[in-house]
């Protein structure tokens, strides 16, 4: 069973991986009312003192005592390490957070996700796009949608080396296309190229959905410039949600207007405030822990968007092998 935690109670917290993201897990917990930041964990034991330090908090050297001071986890450690150390957490009665994405493989991901249930525990998936008010301020408008359009692009940071673009960047997006669409996938094309490493640095993907509508889908960690950007096409409307810059372009033609006479167009265009999502994802994860409820990313949306992830890596690796050197 989950630790219990009384709804007045303190929070324990610890965070397992304090590379880039990880030592934001751990800052936000150090932030919120009502949770205590325990202590963190990390193989680099240097790196795991510096943000300790900085957070005056314990660096732990054995995972297992962290976890017996702990109500949940965090665990952003490189994600061939997410299995083992989500299942031992899980195992322990812990509430997690995994960053995404869930793990390297469904087997795995589904083996964590039956544990969770076991054990009554909390289980969240990092897909923090989802709390991006670019998303969530017009989510309800994308009631019909038939194309999107989906750029992710940013210049290599070597960070997530051990994944290719598909699990780094594109995971984001295929988890917001699926909750837009709510729809099965029919089929998938995708072509995708190692450009700076050894794994995929660049793709497009092309989905088609049994409600009809399709999905096109760049990712790319070789780009000059930085665009997080998705455009939702729908009878009578079209948007255009800018998720670097909290933005949003909402375009809808007014009922009964067509082509002749002109269409009459309304366009809004929307700027949200600054948002810091990973702070709003891991409030919600906590909320979800205290109230013992469902997170809005479980378990089962972190299997989703990992397996179409994993047969966009298949229709790669599949079109890669018909090269023909010159």
């Amino acid at each position: 069973m989950s630790k219990k935690i009384e709804e007045s109670k303190i929070i324990k917290a610890g965070v397992i991986g304090v590379g880039h993201l990880g030592a934001f897990h751990a800052e936000k917990y150090a932030k919120l009312d009502l949770v205590e930041l325990v202590g963190v964990y990390d193989l680099d034991l240097n790196r795991a003192r510096e943000i300790a330090e900085k957070l005056s908090v314990p660096a732990f050297d054995d995972i297992d005592k962290l976890f017996s001071l702990c109500h949940v986890v965090s665990i952003a450690a490189p994600t061939s390490a997410h299995f083992k150390l989500a299942q031992k957490a899980l195992l322990q009665g812990l509430d997690i957070l995994v960053e995404k994405p869930i793990t390297t493989t469904e087997a795995e991901a589904e083996i964590l996700i039956k544990l969770a249930q076991e054990h009554k525990s909390i289980l969240q998936v990092g897909l923090l796009e989802r709390y991006n008010p670019a998303f969530t301020k017009t989510r309800d408008l994308l009631v019909s949608p038939r194309f999107i359009e989906v750029h992710r692009l940013s210049p290599f940071s070597f960070r997530s080396v051990d994944i290719d673009v598909i699990l780094d960047l594109m995971i984001h997006d295929l988890d917001l296309v699926h909750e837009i669409t709510k729809s099965p996938i029919i089929s998938i094309d995708a072509v995708g190229v190692p450009v700076i490493s050894k794994k995929t640095d660049i793709a497009n993907v092309r989905i088609h959905f049994a409600s009809g509508t399709v999905a096109n889908l760049t990712a790319s960690r070789v780009s000059l410039n930085p665009e997080r950007r998705i455009r939702i096409f729908q009878p009578d409307s079209y948007f255009s949600l800018d998720f670097g810059n909290f933005t949003a372009t909402v375009c809808t033609r007014k009922e009964g207007t067509y082509i002749e006479p002109l269409p009459k167009i309304t366009t809004k265009e929307l700027t949200f405030p600054k948002s810091d999502n990973l702070l709003l994802e891991i409030e919600d994860f906590i909320d979800a822990v205290r109230h013992r409820r469902k997170p809005i990313i479980s378990g089962d949306e972190g299997l989703l968007a990992l397996s179409t992830a994993t047969r966009i890596k298949e229709k790669i690796e599949e079109q890669q092998h018909t090269w023909i050197d010159f």
